[in-house]
């Protein structure tokens, strides 16, 4: 198969949550036909709400640093499905996604013309299977997994992780996993292997009594951040922070997180606890590695600066949790600059509740959509959200760079423009600067 061929494979599966359904049992199959590539490398899985991506990045930055060949597979893409997949940083070749994709589909045709597999895999499934085959060609060290939705059930969970990292706990998905923050965290607590580390950076209550229990049963070290860790010397500039870190004795000092937000020391934190404990299980991972690996970590799609005057942030923030992290940094970061709110949301998403963070602190306000079938229309987030606005203006612009165009174009040069509300807006944003879109900015690193 061509890498095209691939694509229009994948657009034949459907989104990734069409159809989705709860069974490693597809997962076990594909990967024993395919001689199990995710025994050929050890593994780290990180699950969580929100922050995962970003711990993700950091720990696998932080074993690249060590001198490592580390893999990283995360979820959604922003642009093109091959940033899922990268090695030491770089994203997998068209030829080399082929490659490995190919690989996988000649295991499952042959597994479906045998009557062994009832249906043909899930989008998320596919790319699993595709990632761990390239991590096994390209004989990586060590590769760094993140969980797309859950994780007692989800396919990374095929893997068997060296450490496992919970970050926090908060009520999304509810419709697959629970509604209740004991019943979210039952499903995240299954990345929990017997006898290896865990690291945990729950708040929530009943979500960290889930997991706690969870440890004891398996003989799992558990390290809970809230209580375990302490910071030093907490400072920021231009809403990065720096910070020391001090694990049981040992200390972490110099510490600086390139991703915008005090949010993100926590999953930074998260990250330096997971490198801790490796490096106590034999990994050579030394301090200058972790606070190197730290300051070079990227994450694209949190508050991402990709266009200054008016100064322009792209975020996700696409549950209560991620919003409310927002809007903490733009009261902390932003105060007395006028904001400008570029929204658009899946209609399954919390639509009332971000529109309550993040509405009030806006002058003006324009909704959008993205082009998925999920997506809620313009129309929809004024009826269903337009109480939070009170009486700031808003705009209904269908096209997500138009309607940043405009937002641009109306706010003051010393303003602020906040791109928020779905990873497939932001996506949808960056895809139009590849497009190179009539607006002066240029894509950020975050």
């Amino acid at each position: 198969m061509t890498y095209t061929d691939c694509l229009a494979h994948l657009t034949d599966l459907g989104h990734e949550l069409r159809g989705v359904k709860f069974d490693l049992a597809n997962m076990r199959l594909i990967l024993d036909a395919l001689n199990h590539p995710e025994r050929a490398w050890p593994s780290a899985i990180v699950a969580g709400t929100n922050g995962k991506g970003s711990t993700c990045a950091m720990l696998a930055s932080i074993l690249t640093c060590a001198g490592y060949r580390t893999g990283l597979y995360s979820s959604p893409h922003l642009v093109r499905v091959n940033e899922r997949i990268r090695l030491d940083g770089a994203e997998i070749g068209d030829d080399d996604f082929a490659l490995a994709f190919s690989e996988v589909e000649r295991a499952v045709s042959r597994l479906v013309a045998e009557g062994a597999l009832a249906q043909r895999p899930s989008f998320f499934e596919f790319l699993t299977a595709t990632a761990f085959v390239h991590f096994a060609r390209t004989a990586v060290d060590f590769a760094v997994l993140e969980v797309g939705m859950g994780g007692r059930l989800d396919a990374t969970n095929s893997a068997e992780p060296e450490v496992a990292v919970i970050t926090n706990i908060e009520l999304d998905h509810v419709e697959y996993l629970g509604h209740t923050h004991a019943a979210i965290a039952a499903e995240k607590a299954g990345v929990i292997r017997s006898g290896k580390p865990v690291i945990s950076g729950c708040r929530q209550p009943e979500a960290a009594a889930v997991v706690r229990q969870r440890c004891a049963e398996l003989g799992a070290d558990l390290i809970e951040l809230p209580s375990f860790a302490r910071l030093i010397d907490l400072g920021h500039d231009d809403g990065r922070y720096s910070f020391g870190l001090a694990l049981n004795g040992t200390q972490f000092g110099a510490l600086k997180a390139p991703l915008r937000g005090r949010f993100q020391v926590e999953n930074a934190s998260a990250a330096v606890a997971a490198a801790w404990k490796l490096a106590a299980r034999g990994w050579k991972i030394p301090p200058a590695a972790i606070a190197e690996g730290i300051a070079r970590a990227s994450w694209p799609g949190r508050l991402e600066v990709c266009a200054e005057r008016p100064l322009t942030f792209l975020d996700g923030a696409h549950n209560p949790a991620a919003a409310a992290a927002v809007a903490d940094f733009v009261r902390s970061e932003l105060q007395g600059r006028p904001l400008t709110l570029v929204y658009a949301s899946m209609r399954d998403k919390a639509i009332e509740e971000v529109a309550a963070l993040l509405f009030p602190l806006a002058s003006e306000i324009y909704l959008t959509r993205t082009s998925m079938p999920r997506a809620a229309s313009p129309e929809e987030l004024r009826a269903r959200a337009g109480s939070h606005a009170g009486s700031t203006p808003m705009h209904l612009v269908p096209d997500p760079a138009l309607a940043l165009e405009q937002a641009r174009a109306s706010s003051d040069p010393g303003g602020v423009v906040l791109v928020a509300g779905s990873l497939f807006l932001v996506g949808a944003i960056k895809e139009a600067f590849r497009e190179g879109r009539p607006w002066n900015g240029h894509p950020g690193r975050g």
